[in-house]
């Protein structure tokens, strides 16, 4: 799996602080995971979708394993590029 987009937002006034896309070892990509800053610091969104209650849910599901593999590459990423 690797981070093939990381689009830092520049003088964000909400919480979330960039967009990012995923290339999976089995080359599908998955677009609209976020990083926000959350009550407990910063962590990984996954993509989501308004639904007819007007909530929002996830459109993907990981693992716990690979979402933990990609929060770490994403927070190393975009600590690394935020400037």
């Amino acid at each position: 799996m690797k981070i093939i987009r990381m689009n830092p937002l520049k003088n964000s006034t909400g919480k979330t602080l960039a967009y990012f896309d995923i290339e999976t070892n089995d080359e599908i990509i998955i677009k609209g995971f976020r990083i926000v800053d959350g009550s407990n610091g910063l962590f990984v969104s996954n993509p989501r979708e308004k639904g007819r209650d007007e909530k929002f849910h996830d459109t993907v599901i990981l693992p716990k394993e690979m979402k933990d593999e990609l929060e770490k590459m994403a927070l190393e990423e975009y600590n690394t590029n935020k400037s």
